[in-house]
């Protein structure tokens, strides 16, 4: 087969990969720039409660949009499946039902916005400087919620459909048009706190207007017109709620699993808090990195899935599982090696530099052990299989909080980092046993196929 179509010849499999996995990770590694700039800029707007205030703005989007994070997976997995079968209807048809999912939830929160952030806000804290702040930058910002939100279903469409370069430049867009924003609105209109939010709306709006284009562009010819009906057909809606649910209550597992570990740090101290806080960037910087292949993997086991081919599917996971854990062997080898002195430019304050210094080989490590979960994520959102995903991560969440109240006791701080590795393990090992279910449910797809 040739390298435009959904499933590699049986030599083309690591380049297949690579090919997927390197802008993605690229794309992702953009993200992290983004927040630079804007904290930079909120840094020399005159006081530390301007940082904060963007700061708060940027966790309540965080908790926000990440929420509804299954507008991109759940796209990509129905996607990949439809591309993989070569059924350009139900591919096309999936699309404008994500996309109009994206509107709704994005209009619902226009509709909730005052309630909304007043209620975020006022539970994540902050002081009344910061709150204040905090609410400019949000109302500035929230206004492109549908486009932000709709970037998701673009997004996931063009990693479902394998056009991963077209996905690159997509968020190198989104993320060069907030550069040039914050600082004309900052710097060139005065708008402070105001317009670093606005730059924000500014970059997702033109970030849709872009992936609009390219889905009108890229849009399936010569099929008849879209007709209603098919649209809200019971069966095809039925699915679609089921797979966004089941994602995003196993999101809401795992953000619960990273806000039990913050609020256990936040109690042994100050010191502690912040090492760990800054302990979790390098978590952060190799979950963007290592999702590279986790979504190279959801693209080829969707599209395998779609072409009933097994051993499509069995490629899929091997080739991936070797680059994805080469990788993590990767940012664990840098960590240990290099963690030190990465410790000693993101912080000066000399006892968080102790604090996590002492815990660094827990970080380390981390790779090595999250690798797994990470790309059994990416099997199971291609497959759609996202019941399992979500049971496998409550399971695992219920791990976390067992280990973390026998470990923290007698272990302190260590303890914690064990009980949360011991998390990072409980994703894979409770997904692997599963993939029987797959490769059966494949192969039984095939023989009802047949003739």
């Amino acid at each position: 087969m040739s390298e435009n179509l959904a499933l590699p010849t049986r030599g083309g499999w690591h380049r297949r990969v690579l090919v997927l996995a390197f802008p993605i990770v690229l794309a992702n590694l953009t993200q992290p720039i983004l927040g630079a700039v804007d904290t930079a800029v909120a840094g020399h707007l005159g006081s530390a409660a301007d940082l904060g205030g963007v700061a708060l703005g940027g966790l309540f989007f965080n908790c926000v949009f990440w929420g509804f994070g299954f507008l991109r997976m759940g796209t990509t997995g129905l996607v990949a499946q439809a591309f993989g079968a070569d059924d350009q209807p139900s591919l096309r048809a999936n699309v404008v039902r994500a996309l109009l999912l994206a509107f709704g939830i994005g209009a619902l929160i226009l509709l909730m916005q005052s309630p909304l952030i007043h209620y975020v806000l006022e539970l994540i804290g902050g002081s009344d400087e910061v709150q204040r702040n905090a609410r400019i930058y949000c109302h500035a910002r929230i206004g492109s919620a549908p486009f932000a939100l709709a970037n998701y279903v673009v997004l996931g469409y063009l990693l479902g459909t394998q056009r991963v370069r077209i996905a690159l430049i997509s968020q190198v867009l989104i993320n060069v048009v907030n550069v040039i924003a914050v600082l004309a609105y900052v710097y060139g209109f005065g708008w402070g706190i105001a317009g670093i939010g606005a730059a924000t709306a500014t970059a997702d709006t033109m970030g849709f207007a872009f992936g609009a284009a390219v889905l009108w562009h890229l849009r399936p010819r010569n099929l008849a017109p879209l007709a209603w009906r098919t649209i809200v057909e019971p069966a095809a809606l039925k699915r679609l709620v089921a797979i966004n649910r089941d994602i995003f209550l196993r999101t809401m597992c795992l953000l619960g699993s990273f806000g039990w570990f913050a609020h256990v740090g936040a109690r042994q101290g100050d010191a502690i808090l912040a090492a760990n806080a800054l302990l979790l960037n390098f978590q952060t910087f190799m979950a963007y990195g290592l999702d590279g292949f986790a979504h190279a993997t959801e693209a080829l086991v969707g599209a395998a899935i779609g072409a009933r081919d097994r051993d499509a599917f069995r490629q899929a996971v091997k080739v991936n599982l070797f680059w994805a854990v080469l990788g993590a062997l990767g940012f664990s080898v840098v960590y240990w090696g290099a963690g030190t002195w990465i410790i000693t430019q993101l912080t000066d304050q000399p006892a968080v530099r102790a604090a996590a210094q002492t815990f660094l080989p827990w970080a380390a490590l981390s790779p090595l052990i999250s690798v797994w979960g990470f790309l059994l994520d990416g099997v199971f959102i291609g497959a759609t299989r996202t019941r399992e995903l979500m049971q496998a991560m409550a399971a695992s969440l219920l791990v976390f909080l067992v280990a973390s109240w026998a470990l923290v006791g007698p272990f302190g701080n260590h303890g914690l980092w064990m009980a949360l590795l011991i998390f990072m393990a409980a994703r894979g090992l409770t997904l692997s046993p599963l993939l029987p279910r797959i490769t059966g449910a494949i192969q039984a797809a095939k023989v009802k196929q047949a003739p």
